[in-house]
């Protein structure tokens, strides 16, 4: 009876300790998460405070483009990244062999055509010179909600892979400029039009609800996502970070901040 209390009190002592360790490692340990300026930044800051109130220590850095955050994340310069939806991830996996992968949803955020130059899609001039995204998955979405507005058709099943090539019909005769995404928002003094991204265009100042001409719709598959190595899936401090972004506060800012521009996706 002694040796089995004594089993137990042993026992006990270890998970504790291994409890205790665990909260330490998240403690001392800073996991660096990338993302892009403008609203994954700010949700983030957010994310910080909540995550450093249950012990885990957040370093966010952002980035100007969509490239760099998933290089990095690979390389092993940062930790996590959140700042892309799964079809970009998908792409970039497949070009670039990267160990990583989806972890949890994040937020949605519509792309819209944005214009210094006219206040409706009617008055696109023939011949516009239009600016979409140079990344795959972005371009694509782009002249799918072109397509949608009645403005281009595209080949069939081309779908979020379609590019200017897969065009089959133009009656305005758009002259597509494929550029950065991060770029998009100070092309509008040269272009007639651009899509731009939503991050991006909050980034420059636009209000997607007021400034846009078109938006995407909100029920849209293009939900961001957050995004770790395979390798740290399973870490403890994934769970805690996932926990802190879904947390009512990071909800409630979200709502507030954005005004229905941004819609939480958990």
């Amino acid at each position: 009876m002694l040796n089995k209390r004594s089993l137990l009190r042993t026992t006990l002592a270890v998970a504790a300790a291994a409890t205790l360790g665990f909260a330490a490692q998240a403690q001392d340990k800073t996991i660096k998460i990338g993302v892009t300026a403008g609203p994954h930044a700010q949700i983030m800051e957010v994310v910080k405070k909540v995550a450093a109130r249950n012990g885990l220590n957040l370093k966010v850095i952002e980035f100007g483009d969509y490239v760099q955050p998933n290089a990095a994340l690979a390389a092993g310069d940062l930790d996590a990244n959140s700042y892309q939806h799964r079809p970009y991830l998908d792409a970039q996996i497949k070009d670039r062999g990267y160990k990583i992968g989806w972890v949890a949803d994040t937020v949605n955020f519509p792309i819209g055509i944005y214009s210094k130059k006219i206040k409706a899609l009617s008055e696109l001039s023939t011949g516009a010179k239009f600016g979409i995204p140079n990344d795959p998955t972005n371009g694509g979405r782009a002249l799918l909600l072109l397509q949608t507005q009645g403005l281009i058709k595209l080949k069939e099943g081309a779908g979020l892979k379609a590019t200017p090539l897969d065009v089959v019909s133009n009656p305005k005769k758009l002259r597509f400029v494929e550029l950065d995404a991060a770029q998009l928002p100070r092309s509008l003094d040269d272009l007639e039009a651009s899509t731009v991204n939503t991050n991006f265009a909050i980034s420059a100042g636009l209000n997607p609800k007021k400034d846009a001409i078109a938006l995407e719709s909100a029920k849209n598959p293009y939900v961001n996502i957050m995004v770790v190595r395979d390798a740290d899936k399973n870490q403890p401090w994934v769970a805690q970070l996932i926990k802190s972004y879904h947390s009512d506060e990071v909800r409630q800012f979200i709502d507030k901040e954005f005004k229905g521009s941004v819609f939480p996706a958990f």
